[in-house]
Protein backbone atom coordinates (compact mmCIF):
# COMPACT_ATOMS: atom_id res chain seq x y z
CA UNK A 1 0.00 0.00 0.00
CA UNK A 2 1.35 3.44 -0.94
CA UNK A 3 2.28 5.88 1.85
CA UNK A 4 2.97 3.01 4.23
CA UNK A 5 6.25 2.24 5.95
CA UNK A 6 7.65 -1.10 7.17
CA UNK A 7 8.12 -1.60 10.91
CA UNK A 8 9.60 -5.10 10.72
CA UNK A 9 8.48 -8.71 10.35
CA UNK A 10 6.36 -10.70 12.78
CA UNK A 11 5.26 -14.33 12.39
CA UNK A 12 6.38 -14.28 8.76
CA UNK A 13 4.41 -11.15 7.74
CA UNK A 14 5.70 -7.63 7.25
CA UNK A 15 4.12 -5.15 9.65
CA UNK A 16 3.54 -1.75 8.06
CA UNK A 17 2.07 1.55 9.23
CA UNK A 18 0.30 4.08 7.02
CA UNK A 19 1.51 7.67 7.17
CA UNK A 20 -1.97 8.89 8.15
CA UNK A 21 -1.75 6.82 11.35
CA UNK A 22 0.74 9.35 12.70
CA UNK A 23 -1.76 12.12 11.91
CA UNK A 24 -4.25 10.30 14.14
CA UNK A 25 -1.73 10.20 17.00
CA UNK A 26 -0.98 13.91 16.57
CA UNK A 27 -4.69 14.76 16.51
CA UNK A 28 -5.46 12.67 19.62
CA UNK A 29 -2.47 14.07 21.49
CA UNK A 30 -3.15 17.70 20.54
CA UNK A 31 -6.84 17.48 21.50
CA UNK A 32 -6.04 15.94 24.89
CA UNK A 33 -3.23 18.45 25.54
CA UNK A 34 -5.52 21.40 24.78
CA UNK A 35 -8.25 19.98 27.02
CA UNK A 36 -6.39 18.53 30.02
CA UNK A 37 -2.68 19.10 29.58
CA UNK A 38 0.41 17.04 28.68
CA UNK A 39 -0.26 14.14 31.08
CA UNK A 40 -3.66 13.47 29.49
CA UNK A 41 -2.12 13.78 26.01
CA UNK A 42 0.55 11.20 26.85
CA UNK A 43 -1.98 8.76 28.31
CA UNK A 44 -4.36 9.08 25.34
CA UNK A 45 -1.58 8.55 22.83
CA UNK A 46 -0.40 5.53 24.81
CA UNK A 47 -3.98 4.22 24.87
CA UNK A 48 -4.21 4.48 21.07
CA UNK A 49 -0.89 2.63 20.69
CA UNK A 50 -2.03 -0.18 23.00
CA UNK A 51 -5.39 -0.30 21.22
CA UNK A 52 -3.66 -0.69 17.87
CA UNK A 53 -1.54 -3.47 19.34
CA UNK A 54 -4.89 -5.21 19.91
CA UNK A 55 -5.80 -4.44 16.28
CA UNK A 56 -2.53 -6.05 15.15
CA UNK A 57 -3.38 -9.11 17.28
CA UNK A 58 -6.82 -9.19 15.58
CA UNK A 59 -5.21 -9.18 12.12
CA UNK A 60 -2.74 -11.89 13.10
CA UNK A 61 -5.73 -13.94 14.21
CA UNK A 62 -6.79 -13.93 10.55
CA UNK A 63 -3.26 -14.40 9.22
CA UNK A 64 -2.23 -17.32 11.42
CA UNK A 65 -5.56 -19.09 10.90
CA UNK A 66 -5.30 -18.62 7.12
CA UNK A 67 -1.81 -20.14 7.27
CA UNK A 68 -3.42 -23.40 8.40
CA UNK A 69 -5.00 -23.58 4.95
CA UNK A 70 -1.79 -22.78 3.09
CA UNK A 71 -2.59 -19.07 2.63
CA UNK A 72 0.23 -16.63 3.33
CA UNK A 73 -0.14 -13.05 4.55
CA UNK A 74 2.55 -10.88 2.92
CA UNK A 75 1.86 -7.86 5.09
CA UNK A 76 -0.38 -6.21 7.69
CA UNK A 77 -0.90 -2.44 7.51
CA UNK A 78 -2.04 -0.16 10.34
CA UNK A 79 -4.50 2.52 9.21
CA UNK A 80 -6.21 5.27 11.25
CA UNK A 81 -9.46 3.28 11.12
CA UNK A 82 -7.93 -0.10 11.97
CA UNK A 83 -5.72 -2.75 10.42
CA UNK A 84 -5.67 -4.59 7.12
CA UNK A 85 -4.14 -8.04 6.64
CA UNK A 86 -3.37 -8.66 2.97
CA UNK A 87 -3.99 -12.36 2.51
CA UNK A 88 -2.78 -13.96 -0.73
CA UNK A 89 -6.37 -15.04 -1.21
CA UNK A 90 -9.45 -15.81 0.81
CA UNK A 91 -10.39 -19.48 1.13
CA UNK A 92 -13.12 -20.37 -1.35
CA UNK A 93 -14.36 -23.19 0.84
CA UNK A 94 -17.19 -21.58 2.89
CA UNK A 95 -16.26 -23.42 6.08
CA UNK A 96 -12.65 -22.32 5.90
CA UNK A 97 -13.64 -18.73 5.12
CA UNK A 98 -15.92 -18.63 8.16
CA UNK A 99 -13.13 -19.88 10.44
CA UNK A 100 -10.59 -17.37 9.06
CA UNK A 101 -13.11 -14.50 9.34
CA UNK A 102 -14.10 -15.37 12.93
CA UNK A 103 -10.48 -15.70 14.10
CA UNK A 104 -9.95 -11.91 14.23
CA UNK A 105 -12.97 -10.99 16.40
CA UNK A 106 -12.21 -14.05 18.56
CA UNK A 107 -8.87 -12.46 19.49
CA UNK A 108 -10.67 -9.29 20.66
CA UNK A 109 -13.11 -11.39 22.69
CA UNK A 110 -10.18 -13.17 24.38
CA UNK A 111 -8.52 -9.83 25.22
CA UNK A 112 -11.82 -8.51 26.64
CA UNK A 113 -12.32 -11.71 28.67
CA UNK A 114 -8.83 -11.49 30.16
CA UNK A 115 -9.25 -7.82 31.08
CA UNK A 116 -12.88 -7.92 32.24
CA UNK A 117 -13.53 -11.43 33.54
CA UNK A 118 -10.08 -12.48 34.77
CA UNK A 119 -8.55 -9.16 35.90
CA UNK A 120 -11.87 -7.50 36.77
CA UNK A 121 -11.52 -4.34 34.64
CA UNK A 122 -15.14 -4.12 33.57
CA UNK A 123 -15.75 -1.70 30.72
CA UNK A 124 -19.17 -0.73 29.48
CA UNK A 125 -20.93 1.81 27.30
CA UNK A 126 -19.76 4.74 29.42
CA UNK A 127 -16.10 3.82 28.95
CA UNK A 128 -16.67 3.31 25.24
CA UNK A 129 -18.29 6.71 24.81
CA UNK A 130 -15.54 8.42 26.81
CA UNK A 131 -12.42 6.79 25.44
CA UNK A 132 -10.60 10.11 25.69
CA UNK A 133 -11.54 10.49 29.37
CA UNK A 134 -8.46 9.44 31.35
CA UNK A 135 -10.45 9.18 34.58
CA UNK A 136 -12.45 6.23 33.23
CA UNK A 137 -9.60 3.78 33.78
CA UNK A 138 -7.08 2.73 31.17
CA UNK A 139 -7.73 -1.02 31.21
CA UNK A 140 -11.51 -0.63 31.61
CA UNK A 141 -11.57 1.50 28.46
CA UNK A 142 -9.37 -1.04 26.67
CA UNK A 143 -11.74 -3.88 27.63
CA UNK A 144 -14.75 -1.91 26.37
CA UNK A 145 -13.12 -1.08 23.05
CA UNK A 146 -12.06 -4.69 22.41
CA UNK A 147 -15.60 -5.87 23.00
CA UNK A 148 -16.85 -3.14 20.65
CA UNK A 149 -14.32 -4.18 17.97
CA UNK A 150 -15.52 -7.77 18.15
CA UNK A 151 -19.18 -6.75 17.82
CA UNK A 152 -18.55 -4.09 15.17
CA UNK A 153 -16.54 -6.48 13.00
CA UNK A 154 -19.41 -8.97 13.04
CA UNK A 155 -21.78 -6.61 11.19
CA UNK A 156 -22.90 -8.82 8.26
CA UNK A 157 -21.58 -6.56 5.51
CA UNK A 158 -18.33 -6.25 3.60
CA UNK A 159 -15.55 -5.52 4.34
CA UNK A 160 -16.14 -6.44 7.99
CA UNK A 161 -15.48 -9.99 9.14
CA UNK A 162 -19.21 -10.50 9.54
CA UNK A 163 -19.59 -9.72 5.85
CA UNK A 164 -17.21 -12.55 5.00
CA UNK A 165 -19.16 -14.90 7.24
CA UNK A 166 -22.37 -13.70 5.56
CA UNK A 167 -20.84 -14.30 2.10
CA UNK A 168 -19.64 -17.78 3.10
CA UNK A 169 -23.08 -18.76 4.39
CA UNK A 170 -24.73 -17.44 1.21
CA UNK A 171 -22.18 -19.34 -0.88
CA UNK A 172 -23.59 -22.57 0.53
CA UNK A 173 -26.82 -21.86 -1.38
CA UNK A 174 -25.75 -19.78 -4.40
CA UNK A 175 -22.69 -19.14 -6.61
CA UNK A 176 -19.84 -17.38 -4.80
CA UNK A 177 -19.92 -14.42 -7.21
CA UNK A 178 -23.61 -13.75 -6.51
CA UNK A 179 -23.07 -14.23 -2.77
CA UNK A 180 -20.27 -11.64 -2.91
CA UNK A 181 -22.50 -9.13 -4.70
CA UNK A 182 -25.19 -9.53 -2.03
CA UNK A 183 -22.70 -9.12 0.84
CA UNK A 184 -21.01 -6.17 -0.91
CA UNK A 185 -24.41 -4.53 -1.44
CA UNK A 186 -25.13 -4.94 2.28
CA UNK A 187 -21.76 -3.32 3.00
CA UNK A 188 -22.60 -0.30 0.87
CA UNK A 189 -25.97 0.08 2.61
CA UNK A 190 -24.12 0.08 5.93
CA UNK A 191 -21.69 2.66 4.49
CA UNK A 192 -24.57 5.00 3.64
CA UNK A 193 -25.85 4.57 7.20
CA UNK A 194 -22.49 5.52 8.69
CA UNK A 195 -22.20 8.41 6.25
CA UNK A 196 -25.60 9.76 7.31
CA UNK A 197 -24.71 9.48 11.00
CA UNK A 198 -21.38 11.16 10.33
CA UNK A 199 -23.00 14.08 8.52
CA UNK A 200 -25.81 14.61 11.03
CA UNK A 201 -23.53 14.29 14.07
CA UNK A 202 -20.55 16.12 12.57
CA UNK A 203 -18.28 13.13 13.24
CA UNK A 204 -15.46 12.95 10.64
CA UNK A 205 -14.38 9.48 11.81
CA UNK A 206 -17.78 8.03 10.88
CA UNK A 207 -17.52 9.67 7.45
CA UNK A 208 -14.07 8.18 6.96
CA UNK A 209 -15.34 4.74 7.97
CA UNK A 210 -18.27 5.12 5.56
CA UNK A 211 -16.00 5.92 2.62
CA UNK A 212 -13.69 3.01 3.48
CA UNK A 213 -16.55 0.51 3.78
CA UNK A 214 -18.17 1.64 0.52
CA UNK A 215 -14.93 1.43 -1.48
CA UNK A 216 -13.78 -1.84 0.09
CA UNK A 217 -17.15 -3.49 -0.58
CA UNK A 218 -17.03 -2.44 -4.23
CA UNK A 219 -13.42 -3.64 -4.55
CA UNK A 220 -14.27 -7.05 -3.07
CA UNK A 221 -17.17 -7.48 -5.48
CA UNK A 222 -15.04 -6.47 -8.47
CA UNK A 223 -12.21 -8.78 -7.41
CA UNK A 224 -14.46 -11.82 -7.19
CA UNK A 225 -16.06 -10.94 -10.55
CA UNK A 226 -12.61 -10.67 -12.15
CA UNK A 227 -11.62 -14.10 -10.87
CA UNK A 228 -14.90 -15.60 -12.06
CA UNK A 229 -14.31 -14.36 -15.61
CA UNK A 230 -10.59 -15.19 -15.54
CA UNK A 231 -11.32 -18.87 -14.89
CA UNK A 232 -12.56 -19.20 -18.47
CA UNK A 233 -9.64 -17.39 -20.14
CA UNK A 234 -5.97 -18.04 -20.87
CA UNK A 235 -2.94 -15.81 -20.52
CA UNK A 236 -2.80 -15.39 -24.30
CA UNK A 237 -6.25 -13.72 -24.22
CA UNK A 238 -4.96 -10.71 -22.21
CA UNK A 239 -1.34 -10.51 -23.36
CA UNK A 240 0.30 -7.29 -24.55
CA UNK A 241 2.35 -8.19 -27.63
CA UNK A 242 3.35 -4.77 -28.96
CA UNK A 243 5.88 -3.22 -26.60
CA UNK A 244 9.27 -1.58 -26.42
CA UNK A 245 11.96 -3.26 -24.36
CA UNK A 246 15.19 -2.06 -22.78
CA UNK A 247 18.64 -3.54 -22.27
CA UNK A 248 20.15 -3.79 -18.78
CA UNK A 249 23.06 -1.63 -19.98
CA UNK A 250 20.81 1.20 -21.22
CA UNK A 251 20.99 4.37 -19.16
CA UNK A 252 18.05 5.69 -17.17
CA UNK A 253 18.12 8.69 -19.49
CA UNK A 254 17.47 6.36 -22.43
CA UNK A 255 14.63 4.78 -20.44
CA UNK A 256 13.16 8.25 -19.84
CA UNK A 257 13.21 8.84 -23.61
CA UNK A 258 11.24 5.60 -24.02
CA UNK A 259 8.59 6.94 -21.65
CA UNK A 260 8.12 9.97 -23.91
CA UNK A 261 7.76 8.05 -27.17
CA UNK A 262 5.51 5.26 -25.86
CA UNK A 263 2.43 4.90 -23.67
CA UNK A 264 4.00 2.13 -21.57
CA UNK A 265 4.06 2.30 -17.78
CA UNK A 266 6.54 -0.55 -17.48
CA UNK A 267 9.38 -1.75 -19.70
CA UNK A 268 10.68 -5.33 -19.99
CA UNK A 269 14.46 -5.56 -19.68
CA UNK A 270 15.65 -8.29 -22.06
CA UNK A 271 18.90 -9.96 -23.05
CA UNK A 272 20.06 -9.89 -26.68
CA UNK A 273 18.29 -13.20 -27.34
CA UNK A 274 15.00 -12.03 -25.80
CA UNK A 275 15.17 -13.60 -22.33
CA UNK A 276 13.69 -11.61 -19.45
CA UNK A 277 16.02 -10.00 -16.92
CA UNK A 278 13.51 -7.77 -15.15
CA UNK A 279 11.03 -4.90 -15.45
CA UNK A 280 11.61 -1.17 -15.14
CA UNK A 281 8.62 0.87 -13.98
CA UNK A 282 7.85 4.45 -14.89
CA UNK A 283 7.95 5.35 -11.18
CA UNK A 284 11.51 4.02 -10.95
CA UNK A 285 12.51 6.11 -13.96
CA UNK A 286 11.08 9.30 -12.48
CA UNK A 287 12.71 8.57 -9.11
CA UNK A 288 16.10 8.05 -10.79
CA UNK A 289 15.81 11.32 -12.69
CA UNK A 290 14.75 13.16 -9.52
CA UNK A 291 17.80 11.79 -7.68
CA UNK A 292 20.11 12.72 -10.58
CA UNK A 293 20.83 9.12 -11.54
CA UNK A 294 20.10 9.61 -15.22
CA UNK A 295 23.37 8.07 -16.35
CA UNK A 296 23.12 4.95 -14.18
CA UNK A 297 22.32 1.68 -15.97
CA UNK A 298 18.80 0.26 -16.04
CA UNK A 299 20.06 -2.83 -14.19
CA UNK A 300 20.50 -0.71 -11.03
CA UNK A 301 16.81 0.23 -10.90
CA UNK A 302 14.87 -2.66 -12.45
CA UNK A 303 12.76 -5.22 -10.58
CA UNK A 304 14.27 -8.68 -10.84
CA UNK A 305 11.61 -10.82 -9.17
CA UNK A 306 8.98 -10.80 -11.90
CA UNK A 307 6.47 -13.68 -12.13
CA UNK A 308 6.50 -15.66 -15.38
CA UNK A 309 3.71 -17.66 -16.98
CA UNK A 310 3.28 -19.67 -20.17
CA UNK A 311 1.06 -18.73 -23.09
CA UNK A 312 -1.67 -21.25 -22.26
CA UNK A 313 -1.67 -20.86 -18.48
CA UNK A 314 -5.05 -19.91 -16.93
CA UNK A 315 -5.54 -16.16 -16.72
CA UNK A 316 -6.61 -16.62 -13.11
CA UNK A 317 -3.07 -17.73 -12.22
CA UNK A 318 -1.78 -14.50 -13.81
CA UNK A 319 -4.27 -12.47 -11.79
CA UNK A 320 -3.20 -14.23 -8.60
CA UNK A 321 0.47 -13.55 -9.35
CA UNK A 322 -0.20 -9.84 -9.90
CA UNK A 323 -1.99 -9.42 -6.58
CA UNK A 324 -0.05 -11.86 -4.42
CA UNK A 325 3.43 -10.74 -5.47
CA UNK A 326 2.61 -7.07 -6.03
CA UNK A 327 4.48 -7.17 -9.35
CA UNK A 328 3.89 -4.49 -12.02
CA UNK A 329 3.44 -7.18 -14.67
CA UNK A 330 3.56 -10.90 -15.40
CA UNK A 331 5.87 -11.94 -18.24
CA UNK A 332 4.62 -14.47 -20.79
CA UNK A 333 7.32 -16.70 -22.26
CA UNK A 334 7.51 -19.15 -25.13
CA UNK A 335 8.53 -22.80 -24.49
CA UNK A 336 12.12 -22.00 -25.45
CA UNK A 337 12.22 -19.30 -22.75
CA UNK A 338 12.20 -15.96 -24.57
CA UNK A 339 9.59 -13.38 -23.67
CA UNK A 340 6.72 -12.88 -26.10
CA UNK A 341 4.47 -10.55 -24.12
CA UNK A 342 3.32 -9.44 -20.69
CA UNK A 343 0.16 -8.75 -18.74
CA UNK A 344 -0.66 -5.91 -16.33
CA UNK A 345 -3.61 -5.17 -14.06
CA UNK A 346 -4.68 -2.38 -16.40
CA UNK A 347 -4.97 -4.48 -19.53
CA UNK A 348 -6.77 -7.26 -17.67
CA UNK A 349 -9.29 -4.63 -16.56
CA UNK A 350 -9.62 -3.42 -20.14
CA UNK A 351 -10.16 -6.97 -21.37
CA UNK A 352 -12.93 -7.56 -18.84
CA UNK A 353 -14.55 -4.21 -19.65
CA UNK A 354 -14.64 -5.12 -23.36
CA UNK A 355 -16.07 -8.56 -22.66
CA UNK A 356 -18.71 -7.02 -20.40
CA UNK A 357 -19.77 -4.69 -23.23
CA UNK A 358 -20.09 -7.66 -25.57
Amino acid sequence: MSWSFPLGRLFGSQLRVHATFFLLLIWIGAAAWADKGPAAALENVLFILVLFACVVAHEFGHALTARRYGIKTPDITLLPIGGMARLERMPEDPGQEIIVALAGPAVNVVIWAVLALVLGYQGGISELLQMENTTSGFLARLAAVNLFLAVFNMIPAFPMDGGRVFRAVLALFMPRERATRVAAGAGQVVAFGFGYLGLTSGNPILLLIAVFIFMAAAAESNDVSLHAVARNLLARDAMITQFESLSSSDSMQAAAAAVIRTTQHEFPVLTADGHLQGFLTRQAIFAALHNEHAMQPVSDHMLNDVPVRALNDPLESVLNALYQQGAPAVAITAPEGHMIGYITRENIGELFAIRAKR
